[in-house]
């Protein structure tokens, strides 16, 4: 399969497979032209790719994904810890978005919005810690 054909079937954009390659995750067949020749396996790879990044997890979890997808003799414990610690990331994202909604719904409620000048928003955006 051509880069195409193969961002079809995989759903990722030939740009995103280009990277994948370019930082070892997949290895396609070169052509005698020079041109990359995708194989099944290949299409496998980065739908697996494809499907891992939507979930959030980084290039690397990637890497230690695929590389344990590819060893029947792993072990699921290792594909877990993997997992725990991504979720563990998501769910400490999750909480610091509440606070920030938090924050910005407790301005929005004391901001008048009329046309005054006064903005509680404004006054806590100019004291607010960096």
């Amino acid at each position: 399969m051509n880069i195409g054909e193969v961002s079809k079937k995989a759903g990722l954009p030939p740009k995103t497979i280009r990277y994948y390659e370019d930082i070892g995750l997949i290895t396609p067949l070169r052509d005698p032209n020079g041109y990359r020749s995708f194989r099944d396996s290949d299409m496998h790879k980065l739908a697996f790719l494809g499907r891992s990044r939507a979930l959030g997890f980084t290039i690397e979890d990637c890497r230690n994904l695929l590389a344990l997808w590819d060893d029947q003799d792993r072990a699921s414990a290792d594909v877990r810890a993997i997992a725990k610690e991504h979720l563990a990331q998501i769910e400490s994202k999750i909480a610091d978005l509440a606070a920030i909604r938090d924050t910005l719904s407790h301005l929005v409620r004391e901001c008048a919005g009329d046309g005054r000048p006064d903005c509680p928003i404004l006054n806590k955006l100019e004291k607010f810690p960096t």
